[in-house]
C-alpha cells in the first residue's frame, strides 16, 4: 500500500507584527500508525481566527503558547478515516483543535461529533454553528444582556462574530449600529443584514459618526477591535451600559505596547460594566445556542457568510486577511 503522507504547517519563529511566510515551515511526513484509543482524522476545513496570532506568541494566553517546531494550532472540521477509539467510528464528522495539517491523530479529547444535516454545508459549522455562533450568542445575550429598544454598537461588524451579533441584536429589538472597514461591508450590514446604520472607520470620523448614528447614546457595545474605537464609544455610553469584550484585534500585531483607553473614567460616570469572556465558558450550554441559531437560520432571521481560501498551502498568507480587513465573513481554508 502507498504510505499516506501528512502535509503540515509548523511554527518556525515567533512573529513580529503580522505573520510572515518565514514564521512557518511546511513539512510532509508519513501518517503514524494508530495506537489503541486513537483515531485518524482527515481534515476538510481549517478555521482561521484572530486567536491564531496570540497562540503564536511566546507568552501563554488562555491556552499554552504553541511551541516552536510544533504543528500550528487551529480549529478544523474533519472526517474520521480510521478509528481504534470505541467512541468514534470511521465516517464520523468531528471538530476540534486539529491543527494546520491535512491529517490529525487524536485520542478524541476535545473533539465534538457533528451531525450531518442535509442541506447544511460543512462550512456552516465554522461560519454559524460551533465557536463562532457560541461566541456571538452568549457574548451578546449572557454578557451584555440587551433589552428591546436599546442601542447596540458592534465593532468588527462585518466579521464572522460581529455580523451575527448585530443580527441577534435586531432579533431582540435593538437599534444596531455596525462599524466596518469598507463601504461594501457597510452596505452589506445595512442592506442585507438589517443593521440600522453602519460606519466606515477608515473614511469617517468614528466619534462624530457615532453621535449621529446613536442619538440616544449607547447601551450595549460588543467589542472586537479595541483602541481608538473603544475610546470613542466610551464617551457615548449611557447609564448602566454593558460592554462585552470579545477581542481587541487592533492590538494583536502591535510591536510596541499600545496605550490604554483614555476614557475609562466614563465607566464610573455612567456606572457601566465591561466584561471579558471566552467561548469555552459556554461549551456546556452549546446545544441551547445551536438550536436557537438553527431556528433563526431556517426562518430567514439570520444569515452568515464564509470566505473560503483554497488549499492548505495558502494558510500563512490567508490568515493575515483577518488583520488587514480583506476577509468577507468567516475565514476558512478548504484543505
Amino acid at each position: 500500500m502507498t504510505e499516506k503522507m501528512n502535509r503540515q504547517w509548523r511554527l518556525a519563529a515567533r512573529p513580529v507584527g503580522t505573520f510572515k511566510d518565514s514564521d512557518f515551515k511546511w513539512t510532509e511526513e508519513p501518517v503514524p500508525a494508530l495506537n489503541e484509543g486513537e483515531m485518524l482524522v482527515h481534515n476538510q476545513y481549517l478555521s482561521l481566527d484572530p486567536t491564531n496570532r496570540g497562540w503564536a506568541n511566546e507568552t501563554d494566553t488562555y491556552l499554552p503558547a504553541v511551541k516552536l517546531g510544533d504543528v500550528m494550532r487551529g480549529g478544523a472540521i474533519g472526517v474520521v478515516e480510521e478509528s481504534r477509539n470505541p467512541k468514534f467510528t470511521a465516517g464520523d464528522l468531528v471538530s476540534g483543535l486539529l491543527g494546520w495539517q491535512e491529517y490529525a491523530v487524536s485520542d478524541g479529547a476535545g473533539l465534538a461529533k457533528l451531525p450531518a444535516i442535509p442541506g447544511i454545508p460543512l462550512t456552516a459549522y465554522l461560519g454559524l454553528f460551533g465557536h463562532i455562533g457560541l461566541t456571538a450568542y452568549y457574548g451578546l445575550l449572557d454578557v451584555a444582556t440587551p433589552k428591546e429598544g436599546e442601542t447596540l454598537v458592534v465593532s468588527g461588524a462585518a466579521g464572522a462574530v460581529g455580523s451575527l451579533v448585530g443580527q441577534i441584536g435586531k432579533i431582540k429589538g435593538c437599534r444596531v449600529v455596525g462599524i466596518a472597514g469598507t463601504d461594501e461591508k457597510c452596505r452589506w450590514l445595512t442592506e442585507e443584514l438589517g443593521f440600522d446604520a453602519a460606519i466606515n472607520y477608515k473614511t469617517e470620523n468614528v466619534a462624530e459618526a457615532l453621535k449621529g448614528a446613536c442619538p440616544k447614546g449607547i447601551d450595549v457595545y460588543f467589542e472586537n477591535v479595541g483602541g481608538e474605537i473603544l475610546d470613542a464609544v466610551l464617551l457615548l455610553i449611557n447609564l448602566g451600559a454593558r460592554i462585552s469584550l470579545c477581542g481587541m484585534i487592533s492590538q494583536y500585531n502591535a510591536t510596541d505596547r499600545p496605550l490604554g483607553p483614555s476614557n475609562l473614567f466614563m465607566l464610573i460616570v455612567r456606572r457601566a460594566r465591561i466584561q471579558g469572556f471566552l467561548v469555552s465558558d459556554y461549551m456546556d450550554r452549546a446545544q441551547e445556542a445551536m438550536t436557537q441559531l438553527g431556528q433563526w437560520l431556517m426562518t430567514g432571521k439570520i444569515k452568515y457568510r464564509v470566505d473560503v481560501v483554497e488549499g492548505l498551502e495558502q494558510t500563512p498568507r490567508a490568515v493575515n486577511k483577518l488583520f488587514d480587513g480583506t476577509n468577507q465573513g468567516k475565514l476558512v481554508v478548504k484543505i
